[in-house]
């Protein structure tokens, strides 16, 4: 048993938190961050996040290689919430950073629940930041915290490997979490080596929510019985980390071996892998496509349902973030995207139309696209596809229904609804993916108008989603 004097003498013999954080944070940064580039803290006015954000002040004046600024997102879940963000903009200003302050409005009513909500909307924030990085705070005792909150809910390897150190995000800075293997305790005493103050969220205290519960309540019993544990959870995190990297690197093996010529995966090839090897293949299929993390029992089910498709037949597995598809013998696994128009969308001359989160350009060409002088002074409108309509795309073969030249043209059946058409009056003119009605193609050296379909990007993904913080 260790006295009082012996602690003191322990605490002595550690290196200053100072010390640790400054070092932690520059091999980190070191090969990531360049020259000149920006990086952005985002900045809760909390311990965790102060620290981080002092320190790197701190390492930018003994070494400004890069631009700092920080982000504050003001949810206003706290009646303190105004108190936080006067908080950070007073600090931000005694050290020397542009400070953006983002009000964001959290549903209290969501399905999803409060703190889910609230983190959506707060990386949705992060997401566009005018920066190259950015950063947040989390340490080791977050991430341990994270990986048994994962296993208590029966996440598999990939859910136990944690919080990544860093992840890209869809059109933002890179995240990253630069003092990831730093324990909570240096924190601590690097915030009271430097007489930090900061803001306390109530709610933080509260047991009643499961992450504080383990926090409060469950890890330190842990500790009591097993010392070091946090270190040993942290380390088992990084074997799993390595397990979940070569699942991954299987997956894409087995991927080479069942895909077909359109690079689609082949069903039949699909369902002669070994069960784990086709849940292991699925599972990165989903992940890629930014699907959440399927539940062991649908992904079951789902794989139940694959194995008994026939060649020629077509079926739809759906789950909230989307759809698995069978269809002509491949598989297609499709994010859920907002619905197209359910009425007509009048053009009015304008050179782009919205289609859902796509959109419809309208450019004027010559001897090419549809002949506008047909189109001068008739009512044109853009539709979906309701059934019946037929085209002639080309005028040396007979007029057909797009039932039929959608399946010539092997557009899958998820997809026709979505299609544009293009009407004169009465008559269908164009269809996104088939092409112009023969009677209103434009001839050489007249004036024509093309027509194109421009699809949205992909929705971000949420194979990987926010972590908490």
């Amino acid at each position: 048993m260790v006295g009082s004097q012996g602690k003191r003498s322990a605490e002595l013999s550690l290196p200053s938190a100072d010390r640790q954080i400054q070092q932690a944070l520059s091999a980190f940064l070191r090969t990531r961050v360049a020259p000149a580039a920006r990086l952005c803290v985002g900045f809760s006015g909390g311990r965790d996040s102060l620290v981080l954000l002092h320190a790197l002040v701190a390492l930018r004046s003994s070494n400004p290689a890069f631009e700092l600024s920080a982000v504050h997102v003001h949810h206003g879940l706290s009646a303190s919430a105004d108190a936080w963000a006067g908080f950070c903009s007073d600090f931000c200003k005694r050290c020397g950073v542009p400070l953006t302050i983002v009000r964001v409005e959290v549903p209290r009513g969501s399905a999803e629940g409060l703190e889910a909500a609230a983190r959506r909307l707060r990386h949705a924030v992060f997401g566009g930041c005018s920066a190259d990085w950015l950063a947040l705070a989390h340490h080791r005792d977050d991430q341990v915290e994270t990986m048994l909150f994962r296993l208590l809910r029966g996440a598999g390897v990939s859910g136990a490997t944690g919080m990544p150190a860093e992840r890209g995000q869809s059109g933002g800075p890179r995240l990253i979490r630069p003092l990831l293997d730093v324990p909570g305790a240096v924190i601590a005493r690097y915030a009271q080596e430097h007489s930090l103050a900061w803001v306390e969220d109530e709610s933080n205290g509260d047991s009643r929510y499961r992450r504080n519960y383990l926090r409060h309540e469950v890890m330190p019993r842990i500790e009591m019985q097993f010392p070091g544990a946090a270190e040993s959870l942290a380390r088992a995190g990084r074997h799993f980390a390595e397990a979940a990297l070569l699942l991954e690197e299987l997956a894409q093996a087995d991927r080479v071996l069942v895909m077909t010529a359109s690079g689609y995966i082949g069903l039949a090839r699909f369902n002669s892998l070994s069960a784990p090897r086709a849940r292991n293949l699925l599972r990165s299929e989903l992940r890629s496509a930014g699907f959440r993390a399927p539940t062991a029992r649908w992904l079951d089910e789902a794989l139940r349902q694959l194995a008994t498709v026939e060649a020629a037949s077509a079926t739809c597995i759906s789950s909230p973030d989307g759809e698995i598809h069978a269809y002509r013998g491949e598989l297609h696994v499709l994010r859920q995207r907002p619905d197209v128009p359910l009425g007509a969308v009048s053009w009015c001359g304008e050179a782009e139309l919205p289609w859902g989160a796509d959109r419809i350009t309208f450019t004027p060409t010559t001897g090419a696209g549809i002949h506008r002088q047909l189109l001068a002074g008739a009512s044109l409108r853009l539709t979906s596809r309701q059934g019946g309509e037929c085209l002639q795309p080309n005028p040396q073969r007979p007029l057909k229904t797009l039932k039929k030249l959608f399946q010539e043209a092997a557009v899958p059946p998820w997809e026709r609804l979505r299609l544009p058409l293009l009407w004169c009056g009465e008559r269908l003119v164009w269809v996104a993916g088939l092409g112009t009605d023969a009677a209103f193609a434009c001839p050489p050296g007249e004036p024509g108008l093309l027509l194109a379909w421009q699809r949205a990007a992909p929705p971000p993904s949420l194979g990987h989603l926010p972590s908490p913080c």
